[in-house]
């Protein structure tokens, strides 16, 4: 099992006695005669759980507990005592303490209690290594260019994350927008807290309503029950709204109640709803125009600029394109378990020529169909727009066996999902069924 146990006891017969008693269960079983020899064990070893006693020579073991929970803070501590009180018995949960258990009277609760207090360790330290792998994808050094536009994106990125200013983040579509924005949440105080993205054009007025801010039941037909909102579910957190032009005038409203009080109303509510949130917001259109022409709030447009953020388009930084490019034929020959294919010269060529309108995310979905279709190597003809840039004057095929083989290959790559295969080929699912039909390729 090589989970490391530590027991903490000047009393020699019967520390030895929970060391037969524990190692016997599979544990692998330390053990001290007081705090210090006991620390060092701790930096040492892998110590999930620690059985301290309260009386030591050179500690106190209720106070001892808050001395390892601030050193390790993923290790369990049980005390355990021969002269149980509840006043120590309450100090030790205080300080952090798993239980708390008299000696002879709880001796057989130890070993169900022990494998309690490892599995909430365990879990601990798995919630920490998420969190520190969702920091790591997430951190500013992972946003992929060296361009001089994007560095100044990036820079004045980390300078805003670590404060509670309201962000602005600007740039076309598929420029990495919720990237930066979950980077800026994730290098900053919140980052413990929730990160709620929502995208303002995805929703009518009143769906949208009810998403953001929640509704109590009855407050309109259909509301069956009490709704929490995004704003609610991203307290003391980040909510990122993308597309936030897209919202209506009237929500936009309540918006900017939200930004200058913390504090908005459900549908269908007479209290207000406190909220402790940050705003990062994202818009892929000129909002003081849109302020001008009335279709956006120009006292909302004012408050969410207090910091804006420029994301440059693909064509504004062409020298990132290889670097990108690279980085994707990496992630998806890593998902598809395909070997990394030689990369041509002129299929890098052909893509620094392409005009990127789709930027970043347009880029990312032609490597990916890309690899599907290459063996060995990625040349232009695997590329969807190389024949019409080329103008098909060398590379003339038949159709029909041209899009018969591709739909043979895509299908092949998601083991016959269909549903998978319309969506890489971006097609609908009805289409599919009728080409596979037609090509007789059921």
């Amino acid at each position: 099992m090589n989970l490391g146990i530590l027991i903490i006891d000047d009393d020699h017969d019967f520390r030895r006695l929970l060391v037969r008693i524990i190692s016997k269960e599979g544990f692998t079983v330390f053990d001290a005669e007081d705090a210090r020899s006991a620390f060092k064990l701790l930096n040492k070893e892998d110590i999930k759980v620690v059985l301290s006693d309260v009386k030591l020579p050179d500690a106190n073991g209720v106070e001892l507990v808050q001395a390892i929970k601030t050193k390790h803070p993923l290790v369990e501590v049980i005390v355990i005592t021969s002269h149980g009180t509840i006043e120590d018995g309450v100090t030790s949960i205080k300080n952090g303490a798993f239980d708390y258990l008299v000696k002879g009277q709880d001796n057989q609760k130890i070993i169900p209690l022990l494998n309690k207090a490892i599995e909430k360790s365990q879990l601990q330290y798995r919630i920490q290594q998420l969190e520190k792998k969702i920091s790591e994808k997430f951190s500013f050094e992972n946003i992929i260019g060296t361009s001089p536009l994007l560095q100044k994106s990036k820079d004045l990125a980390g300078k805003v994350a670590s404060t509670d200013a309201i962000v602005l983040l600007l740039g076309e579509t598929g420029t990495g927008k919720e990237i930066f924005a979950q980077s800026i949440h994730e290098a900053g105080k919140r980052k413990l807290y929730p990160f709620v993205a929502v995208n303002c054009s995805a929703f009518g007025k009143e769906i949208l309503e009810s998403e953001l801010f929640g509704h109590k039941m009855g407050g309109f037909t259909g509301a069956v029950k009490d709704k929490k909102g995004l704003l609610e579910e991203a307290n003391n957190g980040t909510i990122f709204l993308d597309e936030v032009g897209e919202m209506n005038i009237a929500l936009q409203a309540k918006l900017l109640r939200v930004l200058e009080t913390q504090e908005f109303y459900k549908v269908g509510d007479s209290k207000p709803t406190k909220v402790d949130v940050r705003v990062i917001a994202a818009t892929n259109r000129n909002l003081q125009q849109e302020a001008e022409n009335g279709n956006f709030r120009l006292d909302l447009f004012y408050r969410l600029s207090v910091f804006q953020i420029h994301l440059p388009s693909l064509a504004e930084r062409p020298e990132d394109i290889e670097f990108l490019t690279f980085h994707f034929i990496k992630m998806f020959s890593d998902r598809m378990n395909k070997h990394f294919p030689k990369v041509t010269k002129e299929f890098l060529s052909t893509l620094k020529k392409h005009h990127w309108k789709g930027n970043i995310r347009e880029l990312k979905n032609v490597i990916e169909r890309a690899l599907i279709l290459c063996d060995k190597e990625l040349l232009p003809e695997h590329l969807p727009f190389h024949s019409i840039e080329s103008g098909l004057s060398d590379h003339i095929f038949d159709f029909v066996e041209v899009e018969k083989q591709h739909i043979k290959k895509v299908l092949r790559y998601t083991n016959n999902n269909k549903t998978e295969s319309a969506r890489l080929m971006n097609i609908g699912l009805t289409t599919l069924y009728r080409k596979m039909q037609e090509y007789k390729l059921d």
